[in-house]
């Protein structure tokens, strides 16, 4: 069986993300130090909070260094992708520097509300298995006040108020915005893309 490790970063949505790879027959375990990822063949990095604090957490359980030599896919969760770019307006914190941009405040607009909370429009930009079978205008739910630019490693993009990625994709490492763990059938089924991802 495949092993899953999901980071505990802090984020108040690590039951969650946990109970939603168990409905899709993964035993995932809960690590909080990088010992936790040895032998791990999917790391889950999820995170509701800021980018400042949860990099501090990422700092003291030694994962910082683990995470920035990763050979196998790791996906990120909300902050948890935010904090796989280089750099984040939120507190002015350098990340992980595992995507190249920099994550900033979103600026919303006349009748938008930031944070962005909600269902919105996932934007496929490039071909990518962990994209298979999505339709168009298909939505995801998130909930986000900063996010990341639409770079080259953007495979999704949604819009509120400008374009942001959605989600990423280099090599090993993937990202989500979006919380598939509240997004019904498509986020079971992203989820399940990134089980049987082998980049």
């Amino acid at each position: 069986m495949t092993r899953v490790v999901v980071i505990d970063a802090g984020g108040a949505n690590f039951g969650s993300v946990c109970h939603a790879l168990e409905r899709l027959g993964a035993t995932p375990q809960m690590v909080r130090d990088a010992d936790g990822l040895r032998d791990a063949q999917r790391i889950v990095l999820p995170g509701v909070g800021a980018a400042a604090p949860a990099m501090a957490l990422l700092r003291e359980r030694g994962f910082i260094d683990a995470l920035r030599t990763i050979r196998v896919p790791l996906l990120g969760i909300c902050l948890g992708m935010q904090l796989l770019f280089e750099s984040s307006e939120e507190g002015n914190v350098a990340c992980l520097g595992l995507l190249a941009g920099h994550v900033q405040k979103l600026r919303g607009g006349a009748g938008l509300r930031v944070p962005h909370m909600g269902w919105n429009t996932l934007e496929p930009m490039v071909a990518s298995p962990l994209l298979a079978g999505l339709a168009e205008a298909e939505q995801a739910y998130f909930v986000h006040g900063y996010a990341a630019p639409v770079t080259a490693d953007c495979i999704a993009a949604c819009t509120h108020g400008e374009r942001f990625a959605a989600m990423v994709q280099r090599g090993v490492v993937a990202g989500m915005q979006f919380h598939p763990e509240r997004s019904a059938a498509v986020g079971a089924r992203l989820f399940a893309h990134f089980l049987a991802w082998t980049p």
